[in-house]
């Protein structure tokens, strides 16, 4: 019995000090290097699928076509994984990027808006790649309500809160009509949505809940840039 408890406070002290080392990491991170970092995540991962464990930052560098110093200096923020001469171990950096980036957290996520854009989305294997689990979909759409799309049970969104505040997802991925955006989101907020991902081609802001994080996506902008690629190599 006392072994136990030993053994079981021992666990609790690691989990304390690994969950306050994660903390202090994140908090070293830049925003503007935490908005590269999905990137490095990504090759790095590739790396590991052709079995390459040790890279340099030149070899890195070429690779993603990214200044070296560049490299070198956004993964110090980390404390320096990097050894001259010895490069970078690629499964450890992959493993931390995660950490900051919460892909070990275990997250869940609802779709809300189970039209074109959010049936695309639930069929994509990005979440689950990402550590993300996706767990229902909601829609107004009487048409809709009852079926399973890619898995997913389709909601009414009249249950959105009921929902939310019984399993507790951190993400909700918002891809309803604008007009209908601000208040769903709001809806979201106070159900405990830590998250929300928003396709509904708005800026969305929710100044009573400053804890929410938000990321608007406009897919139309980056449509714009490519035109303008296009259009700036055209003789």
């Amino acid at each position: 019995m006392a072994n136990a408890k030993n053994q079981n406070k021992n666990k609790d002290k690691e989990e304390t000090l690994r969950t306050a080392e994660e903390s202090d990491l994140r908090a070293r991170v830049s925003p503007v290097v935490v908005r590269r970092l999905p990137r490095y995540h990504r090759y790095l991962g590739e790396l590991l699928r052709l079995g390459i464990y040790r890279i340099s930052s030149g070899e890195l560098s070429k690779m993603m076509e990214v200044n070296a110093s560049q490299i070198r200096q956004d993964l110090n923020c980390f404390g320096g994984f990097g050894q001259q001469g010895y490069g970078y171990n690629v499964k450890f950096l992959y493993g931390k990027i995660g950490e900051v980036l919460g892909t070990e957290d275990g997250f869940r996520a609802v779709i809300v808006g189970a039209g074109n854009l959010g049936r695309a989305l639930a069929a994509s294997h990005m979440f689950e790649r990402r550590g993300i689990e996706r767990i229902a979909m909601f829609d107004v759409n009487p048409d809709v309500i009852g079926k399973t799309v890619s898995d997913l049970p389709v909601l009414d969104a009249s249950q959105l809160e009921e929902f939310c505040e019984r399993e507790k997802p951190e993400i909700a991925v918002l891809t309803v009509p604008k007009e209908a955006a601000a208040e769903v989101a709001a809806r979201l907020a106070k159900a405990g949505v830590r998250g929300i991902w928003n396709f509904a081609n708005m800026e969305l802001k929710l100044d009573d809940f400053p804890d929410v994080y938000i990321l608007n996506v406009h897919l139309g902008d980056s449509l714009m840039v490519l035109s303008y690629g296009i259009r700036s190599r055209m003789k």
